[in-house]
């Protein structure tokens, strides 16, 4: 597969994949969040002859779905037993969430949830990759966190979502 990153200066960006039995197809992330993804014609590759646009959680939910997150093939099995219930989830810190304004050490994540988390992207786009126990958690932030499945919705639901009442 060959794959080609074109920055889009105000828009996002463009990724150009031609795939092994020659598809082309390319997909365009916006600054929103947005996603349009285009399918070429094989005879012509200026033609597209299929498109469609995704918000940012159905984009999620569609590479949940392409990466094998959902359903893992039979001949991944081996793979997967490897890495037994482990996930990557993204999520968003939400306004009134426990985790706002503390520190990934004052909220005791690691030793409460057994999750890690891997990275956090800022507001401003700044990304902090493997945070340490003094980085500050904000509204806003999409906090990449790893771990087994319950234990990372878990702390989604408890430390990361807005707490009602």
């Amino acid at each position: 597969m060959n794959i080609r990153e074109i920055e889009l200066p105000g828009i996002g960006k463009k990724y150009e994949i031609i795939t092994k039995s020659t598809d082309k197809v390319v997909i365009i992330i916006h600054d929103d969040g947005r996603r349009d993804i285009y399918y070429f014609d094989q005879e012509d590759y200026e033609e597209a002859i299929a498109s469609t646009t995704f918000d940012d959680t159905e984009s999620r939910q569609i590479a949940a779905i392409i990466g094998g997150m959902t359903y893992a093939p039979k001949a991944l099995e081996t793979i997967e037993m490897a890495f037994d219930d482990l996930v990557i989830e993204w999520s968003k810190v939400e306004p009134g969430a426990l985790a706002v304004n503390q520190t990934i050490g004052n909220l005791n994540i690691r030793q409460s949830y057994e999750v890690n988390i891997v990275a956090i992207i800022k507001r401003n786009q700044k990304k902090i990759h493997t945070p340490g126990p003094e980085t500050l958690l904000e509204v806003g932030d999409t906090v990449i966190v790893s771990g087994q499945r319950h234990q990372v919705k878990t702390i989604v639901k408890e430390i990361l979502s807005r707490r009602d009442g």
